[in-house]
């Protein structure tokens, strides 16, 4: 099956608009960028799905990597085509997967269509905010020169933060040290899908160097690196108590990269050190 993505207008440099300090003396406008923001709805084989705020650049790698992420497809090779229909303000994306991706993806949604109102729903709801995913084959953790000034480079690799701010970054850093990807987008969950989505579609070796995430490493986003066959992730703000215990559980090489001290590796656990 061919797969196909028709491309939405992409940002080149974030857009301007002007603004005036306010300050008891009179100042000149200004302007400055900022990021942009539109509404992205998806469909699954005709069927809405979903609508969710991106940024517009990267659209066809975040719906390769949400859909991986989340579960609706097992395989890259599931999706067979992601046709993009783009206005001032909005996406629809149409994506084509295959039959048994879709069966499975309804059956999900009449699960969650009743996991509201009641306790015994809320078992099933917590189903699916701790699912049962595979744990890793053990990563080599990648050394520690490749760790440092990072938080630099990866300043220089977020083009659309330079120019505006307000984006999260996802990146990927190979086994020689080289940031090969970035992926940015308002959105902390959107920027590591997206970089999923590049991963696959490009076929690099999610086990072989690292992913990086510039937001908090939260739950899901262990989750959406495990679904991914991430090896190593590295976070620039500290995890929480839970995503250590799922990284330590599931073999993902979890490491902080704090501002102004030495890296932290929380999983794999230290031989002899005590829990947590």
């Amino acid at each position: 099956m061919s797969r196909s993505a028709s491309p939405p207008p992409q940002l080149v440099t974030a857009p301007s608009y002007s603004y005036v300090e306010l300050s008891a003396a009179p100042a000149p406008d200004s302007s400055a960028a900022l990021a942009e923001e539109v509404a992205l709805a998806l469909s699954f084989n005709g069927i809405n799905h979903s609508v969710m705020m991106v940024t517009p650049k990267d659209v066809a790698d975040f719906i390769r990597g949400f859909s991986l992420s989340s579960a609706l497809v097992t395989s890259i090779d599931d999706i067979y085509d992601i046709q993009l229909h783009s206005s001032t303000s909005s996406i629809n994306a149409e994506i084509r997967i295959s039959n048994r991706a879709f069966w499975a993806m309804k059956e999900q949604r009449r699960t969650l269509a009743g996991t509201s109102g009641c306790g015994l729903c809320g078992v099933e709801a917590l189903d699916q905010a701790l699912p049962d995913i595979p744990s890793l084959s053990p990563s080599a953790l990648p050394p520690p020169e490749h760790l440092h000034g990072l938080r630099g480079r990866i300043e220089q690799a977020q083009t659309l933060a330079r120019d505006s701010g307000a984006v999260h970054a996802a990146l990927y850093v190979d086994e020689h040290g080289e940031i090969v990807l970035c992926r940015e987008d308002i959105g902390r969950h959107n920027a590591l899908d997206k970089l999923i989505g590049a991963l696959h579609s490009q076929a690099l070796p999610r086990s072989k160097g690292f992913a990086v995430v510039t937001s908090r490493c939260s739950l899901e986003l262990i989750h959406k690196a495990l679904r991914a066959g991430i090896g190593t992730l590295v976070s620039l703000s500290a995890p929480t108590s839970l995503s250590v215990q799922w990284a330590r559980q599931h073999q993902l090489n979890l490491i902080h990269l704090p501002k102004h001290s030495a890296p932290r590796l929380y999983s794999p656990q230290a031989p002899g050190v005590a829990q947590p």
